[in-house]
């Protein structure tokens, strides 16, 4: 079991790294009103969501030792990651997506870093 949760750690990471690698990719798009929402955020998106329920679903099953859920953090961090998807996927069709869209799902990427690395 701990080298499945190793591995839905590592896609975790993978799906970060694209969802907040699409948004850096573009940055200077966004600055001159460019910006689209890439496939790599939705994607990214995606992978998060799957692998966080997947990691969050063996914790609470208890069937890793000494591990236990803060189930007030997943609740966040999911809740930030609905509005990240939800954002993807209203604003994935337009050729120009508003920057303020681009924005805040790279400010709500890296809210949520802050929140897993600092709570």
């Amino acid at each position: 079991m701990e080298l499945l949760v190793t591995i839905l750690v590592i896609l975790h990471f993978v799906g970060l790294s694209y969802l907040l690698g699409a948004f850096l990719l573009q940055i200077k798009d966004i600055i001159k009103g460019k910006g689209r929402v890439v496939r790599g955020m939705l994607d990214g998106a995606y992978t998060q969501l799957v692998t966080g329920l997947a990691l969050t679903g063996i914790y609470s099953a208890g069937l890793i030792e000494d591990e236990e859920v803060n189930n007030t953090k997943i609740a966040v961090k999911l809740s930030v990651l609905i509005v990240i998807t939800v954002l993807a996927i209203v604003f994935r069709k337009r050729e120009v997506a508003p920057s303020w869209v681009l924005w805040t799902i790279g400010g709500l990427t890296l809210l949520n870093v802050v929140l897993a690395v600092a709570w």
